[in-house]
């Protein structure tokens, strides 16, 4: 694996994307040193870096390059690590598109008389790209507490619009409520997680009865990672002009609608009926957002857990989830055992 990341880098044709993300990404996969080497050459600018970096990646230090080939390799082995466990789930049609499918992953201990609680995760991805295929550690971590897991594939921008990815999400759910008994899962037990575009449409959810109507009433709960566009018009009145290239093509710029997308204009009553909601502590806009959320959630009377997580980004706060003693893992599962 190492040997292919030095080839890319000898090639120079991929190594500025992977560098930009690695920087973007940082967490525990660079040192303190190195993510530093790296903001002072290219800055914050997310926009900015890869091109930054595609001009002056032999200006890092070679330790810091060094780094960046051994993160690079260590993501690649997490890409396959997904892809094994991937082809151990079973994939479940909920709909005709060919996007419309979910990963069941069960655990190997014996099944409970009323069959196994079961965490429904949603990928992010900007409403426009991911794939339910990258689980990393999750399904392993789910089932070792006892959980069934399940990845929810939806249709994507621009085929899709950000109104039928929430169906698709509420007919995931109603597919495994419904074979409850023959999949072997509680379905009065369900929790509905999500990562950044994913955490706004399980927030979207599980607060619209619109979507799920009396399935609502089978969601224990709600995991949120990182989520954004939980008030649109509001995070799109104080982001960025690259936050803005993303928003727009999701919610548009109609007040109204950009009203019926937000979840946090939802919260009225009735609601999932507890949520743990996680962002990272460093990034104001998810702070803003979260807290506003869990405010008005709170207020409806719903349960709710708001934390800020230290020392992760956007990317490691979901792509570390199920790693031993970080604080998105530990928060987790004490949400689960609650349950």
């Amino acid at each position: 694996m190492l040997k292919k990341g030095l080839v890319i880098l000898g090639a120079g044709l991929l190594i500025a994307p992977v560098l930009a993300q690695q920087a973007r990404e940082g967490g525990r996969m660079l040192s303190r040193e190195c993510r530093r080497e790296v903001v002072q050459l290219c800055g914050f600018n997310r926009g900015e870096m890869r091109e930054c970096l595609r001009e002056k990646k032999d200006q890092l230090s070679q330790p810091c390059k060094g780094e960046m080939m051994q993160a690079m390799a260590r993501r690649m082995q997490q890409s396959d690590t997904s892809t094994e466990t991937t082809a151990r789930a079973r994939t479940i049609a909920y709909g005709s598109n060919g996007a419309q499918k979910l990963d069941l992953y069960l655990p190997e201990s014996a099944r409970p008389a009323r069959g196994y609680p079961i965490a429904v995760f949603v990928h992010g991805g900007g409403w426009s790209k991911g794939s339910k295929d990258m689980v990393q550690q999750k399904p392993d971590f789910f089932n070792a507490q006892g959980w069934a897991f399940a990845s929810v594939g939806y249709r994507l921008l621009p085929e899709a619009p950000v109104e039928q990815q929430a169906a698709d999400v509420a007919a995931a759910v109603a597919r495994l409520k419904r074979d409850a008994a023959t999949l072997g899962i509680d379905a009065s037990r369900i929790v509905l997680m999500g990562h950044s575009a994913g955490a706004h449409l399980s927030a979207l959810v599980g607060t619209d009865p619109q979507w799920l109507g009396s399935n609502m009433t089978d969601l224990a709960g709600i995991i949120l990672l990182d989520g954004a566009a939980y008030d649109v018009a509001e995070q799109m009145r104080q982001g960025s002009f690259m936050t803005k290239r993303t928003y727009e093509p999701a919610f548009g710029t109609e007040p109204a609608r950009q009203a019926r997308l937000s979840p946090t204009l939802h919260a009225a009553a009735p609601n999932a009926p507890r949520w743990l909601i996680l962002y990272v502590s460093r990034r104001a806009d998810a702070t803003a957002q979260s807290n506003a959320l869990g405010r008005a959630l709170q207020q409806a009377g719903a349960k709710v857990q708001l934390e800020g997580v230290d020392g992760e980004s956007h990317m490691t706060i979901n792509r570390e989830l199920g790693v031993p003693d970080n604080p998105q893992t530990r928060s987790v599962e004490a949400f689960l055992k609650s349950l």
